[in-house]
This record gives structure tokens, C-alpha cells and sequence, in this order.
């Protein structure tokens, strides 16, 4: 059974720092792109940042400069470094993973999501 736990939410106050991770149970699946979206309460869910299994990565523009993502393919984790926080960053965070099953399936996979809340 595929599973994503996520952990390292909470309440920080503005410029203040969080780190978010990931760890996606998924053995057999070949793993392409990790990444965070986020929802706050009454917007749209929104990509904040992805890496791809060489690396490569992507950012919204309002988290540019502020956070980082790294991903750990071997043991199937993602990190998300959120420095310089703003209220306006609060809003639940969720992992997403794109991967490929044996049979070359592509397949997506959403964590439970982790509150993060900032206080100005």
C-alpha cells in the first residue's frame, strides 16, 4: 500500500524557519518528480516547489530565494527548508509524488498534508 507521511509542521512567526519532509513508502515504483503544494483556507491549492529524480527543481516565485526543496531517491524522502516565513505562507502543506509503477505506469500520490501556520 502506497503511503506518504509527512511531518515538521507547526506555528513559527514571521522570518522564522520550518522544514518539512517526506517519506513515500513505495517500493517497486520508480519515483520521477517530488514536490509541496500548499491550500490555504478558501484559495486554490498551489504548487510551491518540485524536484525531479535528477535533481532538477522548480519554485513558485513567492517562495523563490526563501525555500528550498532536496529529495533523497534512495530513501524515497523530500525535504522542504522554509526560511524567512510569512504569514502569508500559512496554509496546508502537502506532498505530492509522480512515479511509475513496474508495469510503467504513471501514477500520482498525495501525502495527508501537515498545517503550517505563521504568526506575524
Amino acid at each position: 500500500q502506497v503511503q506518504l507521511v509527512e511531518s515538521g509542521g507547526g506555528l513559527a512567526q514571521a522570518g522564522g524557519s520550518l522544514r518539512l519532509s517526506c517519506a513515500a513508502s513505495l517500493s517497486s515504483f520508480t519515483i520521477n518528480t517530488m514536490g509541496w503544494y500548499r491550500q490555504a483556507l478558501g484559495k486554490q491549492r498551489e504548487l510551491v516547489a518540485t524536484i525531479t529524480r535528477a535533481g532538477s527543481t522548480n519554485f513558485a516565485d513567492s517562495v523563490k530565494g526563501r525555500f528550498t526543496i532536496s529529495g533523497d531517491n534512495a530513501k524515497k524522502m523530500v525535504y522542504l527548508q522554509m526560511n524567512s516565513l510569512k504569514p502569508e505562507d500559512t496554509a496546508v502543506y502537502y506532498c505530492r509524488v509522480e512515479c511509475n509503477n513496474s508495469w510503467g505506469t504513471r501514477l500520482v500520490y498525495w501525502g495527508q498534508g501537515t498545517q503550517v501556520t505563521v504568526s506575524p
